[in-house]
């Protein structure tokens, strides 16, 4: 495995995900807001960055192909726990991350038990547009904790139920896509 920007920026957002929880042990609101803020932005940022980054140098890899995934999953499935603690948990708001979080255990068990036929389950533009609208909600999300206004945790809060419903779509799809593997049977 080579270390490029790619994979490098990639293993940052990986190790920047537990960082985020941790700011709220450290520093009181809003001062924690704000640096959870620009950590979370800034590990969102480069999940766009570093595969445009691997598509236009050519240094797509199997390594990076690895840890990309499951770096996203992490920021935002940590992200979420810590939105869904500091905005008091409500029901909407929990109903919500907890169908994102089920999808992506779902779908990532989904590609280890095809191993090999995993590359069935390509992302889609869909999948791209459920990861945008999660973490533009969590940023909201966070973001309220700084303004305080109500209007910005209805907005981040109806944003996450948008992401919570293509994560839904999302998620059926990959099932469908799925399904003739999974529905073979076993051979002696």
């Amino acid at each position: 495995m080579r270390w490029t920007l790619p994979n490098i920026l990639s293993v940052l957002r990986l190790c920047a995900a537990p960082l985020l929880p941790a700011v709220y042990f450290l520093w009181d609101s809003p001062l924690a807001d704000w640096i959870a803020l620009v950590l979370f932005v800034g590990a969102a940022a480069t999940d766009w960055v570093d595969g445009y980054l691997a598509r236009k140098w050519n240094v797509v890899s199997r390594f990076g192909a690895m840890v990309d995934p499951i770096a996203d999953k992490a920021m935002v499935l940590i992200a979420l726990m810590v939105v869904v603690a500091q905005t008091g948990m409500s029901a909407v708001m929990t109903l919500a991350a907890g169908v994102i979080f089920f999808r992506e255990v779902f779908v990532s068990g989904l590609r280890e038990f095809l191993g090999a036929r995993a590359g069935q389950l390509k992302v889609t533009q869909l999948a791209k547009w459920k990861t945008t609208v999660q973490m533009v909600a969590i940023s909201v999300l966070i973001g309220h904790g700084i303004v305080a206004l109500p209007a910005v945790e209805l907005l981040g809060t109806a944003l996450l139920v948008v992401a919570a419903g293509l994560t839904l779509i999302t998620g059926a799809d990959y099932f469908t896509k799925a399904w003739p593997y999974l529905a073979e049977e076993e051979r002696p």
